[in-house]
């Protein structure tokens, strides 16, 4: 999302899809191309996740029936050490977590294409392959550690050095409606409390954290050092958490575009130096070249701010084919056209799977971005949810298959 079109026109778009939405596409149509989000309920407390022992450097499997299991075969992520120019790097070394239940939008889809060898298999590229779960308001403040928790139980199966990737996305009001109003005291009080569970929630659990997706609409808020208060309370609360990775999510190479100063001054005022770095494309097509080029000219800023050593992990999971959001092409920029073929530029489909191994030749990434990525990229994550109507919700399986059918990995 950008802040390139006018917050009216926008928010009207967006009204006007969600109506279309529910005046076009009867029942029956959305039992097959769609599957309803369920929503989080409340989850039996439990206690948190005990410390971290050393990385496994072995595949897990987890015992789907589908050939290619996670952890093994053609949808295992594999296992590497961090590069020596990243030796830090908190998600090198770990198998990444898989969840497979009710809180996922895509698992209960695949599970029902049992039979449907075809179908099931292009799903299985988004299914079995590790993906960030999004937590944010809808979960209410005393159900949200006890929600993560369960997501983190399921994802790691009894193994505590499995890395679990969530999503913390809680404030309210959030995009165009950012632009009109800030947090209100109620709201923000609201927000610390359902930061400070979260936390709790977390635990011990090596966790990558991206943090409020989209926070370049701050720069469109009447009341911007609330929201930057509010983010830097998060990342400083977040950053208590023993093995977690935070990464503030500050947009894109192409928002704000071509501006790496301007990002990183957002990133300075969200408490960026209290957390590992910062996230890009969570909800673009950017190609992954162009963040990662960004991405080192944003911690170069950084650093000459006095704040050095930050990382940054990118979206991978919808920009197979890359380009700029604001060229996008269908009937909204956050719901842009699929690629109909292999061969089809311009549109939206998977992107490189999630890898800590950056750099690898197998990605076809230009050499002076593979050696920006090996110092400064901890990882190519999917955070962004392109299967979804609108990056939001309801799960849409013709989507989903032609995403899984057209992406050149």
């Amino acid at each position: 999302m950008t802040t390139s079109s006018t917050p009216a026109r926008r928010l009207s778009l967006w009204i006007a899809a969600l109506c279309s939405l529910a005046l076009v596409v009867p029942a029956t149509a959305l039992a097959d191309d769609t599957a309803p989000n369920r929503p989080d309920r409340p989850e039996t407390p439990a206690e948190p996740a005990a410390p971290s022992p050393a990385a496994k450097l072995t595949p897990r499997k987890v015992g789907t029936v589908l050939p290619g299991k996670v952890g093994v075969g053609k949808y295992y992520t594999p296992v590497v050490k961090p590069y020596k120019q990243n030796p830090t790097n908190p998600l090198a070394g770990r198998t990444m977590g898989v969840y497979q239940g009710p809180q996922d939008q895509v698992w209960e889809p695949f599970q029902s294409l049992r039979g449907k060898k075809k179908k099931r298999n292009l799903l299985g590229k988004i299914a079995l392959r590790p993906r960030t779960k999004w937590f944010g308001d809808w979960v209410a403040p005393n159900q949200i550690a006890g929600s993560v928790r369960k997501h983190i139980e399921n994802a790691q199966e009894g193994d505590p050095s499995v890395l679990v990737q969530l999503t913390a996305f809680a404030l309210q009001p959030w995009y165009t409606e950012a632009c009109h109003r800030a947090p209100n005291k109620a709201q923000q009080q609201r927000y610390r409390r359902w930061i400070r569970n979260f936390a709790k929630g977390v635990g011990n659990t090596p966790t990558a954290i991206i943090l409020q997706p989209d926070l370049p609409f701050v720069l469109c808020s009447p009341r911007p050092k609330v929201v930057y208060r509010l983010v830097s309370y998060a990342a400083r609360t977040l950053a208590k958490r023993p093995n977690a990775a935070v990464y503030i999510d500050v947009g894109a190479a192409d928002w704000p575009k071509n501006q790496p100063r301007k990002a990183a001054a957002i990133l300075r005022r969200a408490g960026v130096k209290h957390v590992r770095g910062f996230a890009l494309n969570a909800t673009h097509y950017a190609p992954t070249a162009w963040d990662v080029r960004h991405g080192t000219k944003v911690v170069r800023a950084l650093k000459r701010m006095g704040i050095r050593n930050k990382k940054f992990v990118v979206n991978t999971s919808s920009n197979g084919k890359g380009f700029d959001f604001g060229n996008a092409r269908g009937p909204h920029e956050d719901h842009a056209d699929v690629c109909r073929t292999k061969r089809s530029r311009h549109c939206v489909t998977l992107g490189i799977p999630p890898t800590t191994a950056v750099a690898h030749k197998k990605w076809r990434l230009p050499k002076d971005v593979r050696r920006k990525a090996r110092k400064h990229t901890d990882a190519y994550l999917w955070f962004g949810r392109p299967w979804l109507y609108m990056q939001n919700d309801p799960f849409q399986m013709k989507r989903a298959l032609k995403l899984a059918r057209t992406s050149p990995w």
